[in-house]
Parts: C-alpha cells; structure tokens; sequence
C-alpha cells in the first residue's frame, strides 16, 4: 500500500490550506485513514480521522471547529481541510490508513499500518 500526500505549503495565520491523501495498493480491507502531524521538536500527534464504515469523523481538540476531514469521492482517499490556520498548526502532515482488526484506539499513530510521507505546512503569523 502506498499514500500519495500532497496540498501542503506556506500561508498566513488564518489562511485556509486542504490537503489530500490517497491510497494505492491492496486497500480493500482498510477501516479508515487519518491525518497525524509532527512539528520539529515534538511528537508525531492526531488531528483527525475518518472511518469508513459509518462515515464517523474524529478530531484533536486542538483543531475541532477548524479543519474538517472527508472522503474523497468514494475513494480510498481523504481530504482534510483546514481553515483559521495557527502558527501552532504549522508542521509536516502525514496521512496514514489503518486496516481491519486494529484493536488500538482510532486516535493512535499504532493503529495506522502505512503511512504517507508527509506534506508540510508552514504557517506565518
């Protein structure tokens, strides 16, 4: 499986910026993707995910009410849009997919098999 990311770039605070993802290979069994970023210094953090299933979304707090993650089309792909953008948002964006019988929690870098590699966003303030 690989995951073509793209979208990302440098915008100003409260500029709006939409990624994308998607998914090529043996994909049938996946569950969902998600969106997880990494900022220098820090650890690799959720922003949102999307299940398949039964469309359900999940967001980190830190973004509720500013970016919306979707399926793209049907496809095995995503769209995360992101808007209001922070200068604390800025940071490589990874997009991941996670297949069936993931037992770890939506939210959790260790429940996504593979993952894109990365787009990064910088935001000036």
């Amino acid at each position: 499986v690989q995951l073509q990311a793209s979208g990302g770039g440098l915008v100003q605070a409260g500029d709006s910026l939409r990624l994308s993802c998607a998914a090529f290979g043996p994909t049938r069994t996946s569950t969902g993707m998600a969106w997880f970023r990494q900022a220098p210094g820090k650890e690799r953090e959720f922003v949102a995910a999307f299940k398949w299933t039964d469309g359900s979304t999940y967001y980190a707090d830190s973004v509720k009410g500013r970016f919306t993650i979707s399926r793209d089309n049907g496809k095995i792909a995503v769209l995360l849009q992101m808007t209001s953008l922070k200068p604390e948002d800025a940071a490589v964006y990874y997009c991941a997919i996670r297949g069936r019988g993931s037992v770890e929690p939506i939210t959790s870098a260790a429940s996504y098999s593979y993952w894109g590699q990365g787009t990064l966003v910088t935001v000036s303030s």
